[in-house]
């Protein structure tokens, strides 16, 4: 299957990842060549691919986000689970997982992989259904963070199972009265966080499978946050614990 990606960044970023197949690009006729423009035009150069100028109206039926360009290109490359694993095993640091439990919203799942991206998260994990999937519309609001990114589509339960046996620990986000704050946990070893839906938080199986729970303490009226920003910050959260225990210490 192929597909139109839109928007400057998100075409930018899929042409720099290379990991797709791509067919040809269209411009809106009179654009100026700014704000990444010049950097496309020049990788679309180097492919060999074809360009074409169309009238604004044209890219409008295709994406109301288009910024003046679009990129057809082949469907999003998802990754196995077992690539996930293999690819963390390369890194220099305890393997780092993102789960994501029934997303629905496709800007919640956008901001979340641009957060795990941005974030060095090593893969993430999504069911094969019921939840929002990787489409042009996730690409465009991870603003194509995606592209660099081994997602898999996998049971979650399972991928739990099997990250457990390679010593992971797993994390569920949720406001269960057994919840710990992160204050309380270690996030600076092998760990796969799990971030549940944005309406009913994770299954039952899921919360089941997880080694702790985890809530983020709040002090205004509002009682709870929206699970792409909860998940952000319980994310940027295991960034900076790992980051400090690779800091060398201060002698005496």
């Amino acid at each position: 299957m192929r597909e139109w990606i839109t928007g400057r960044n998100p075409v930018y970023e899929s042409l720099k990842a290379d990991r797709r197949h791509f067919f040809r690009l269209m411009l809106a006729r009179g654009s100026r060549l700014d704000a990444r423009l010049p950097e496309i035009l020049t990788f679309a150069q180097k492919r060999g691919l074809p360009v074409a100028e169309v009238s604004r109206e044209q890219l409008d039926s295709l994406s109301t986000h288009h910024q003046g360009v679009a990129l057809e290109a082949s469907e999003y490359p998802y990754a196995a689970l077992e690539d996930l694993i293999a690819f963390s095993k390369t890194k220099s640091e305890p393997p780092f997982f993102l789960l994501l439990d029934i997303i629905q919203d496709p800007q919640n799942l956008g901001t979340l992989l641009r957060t795990a991206e941005i974030m060095g998260v090593h893969g993430v994990v999504i069911p094969s259904n019921q939840a929002a999937q990787i489409t042009p519309t996730v690409v465009h609001a991870s603003s194509g963070a995606v592209e660099y990114l081994r997602v898999a589509q996998y049971n979650l339960a399972q991928a739990i199972e099997r990250f457990k046996e390679l010593d992971v620990w797993v994390y569920g986000l949720d406001e269960d009265a057994r919840s710990r704050v992160p204050a309380q946990l270690r996030w600076e070893g092998a760990l796969a966080l799990v971030v549940g839906n944005e309406g009913t938080g994770l299954r039952e199986l899921v919360r089941k499978k997880c080694d702790e729970l985890v809530r983020l303490p709040m002090v205004g009226q509002i009682d709870s946050l929206n699970a792409a920003v909860a998940g952000s910050i319980a994310i940027y959260l295991a960034r900076q614990a790992r980051l400090s225990a690779q800091s060398p210490k201060p002698g005496r």
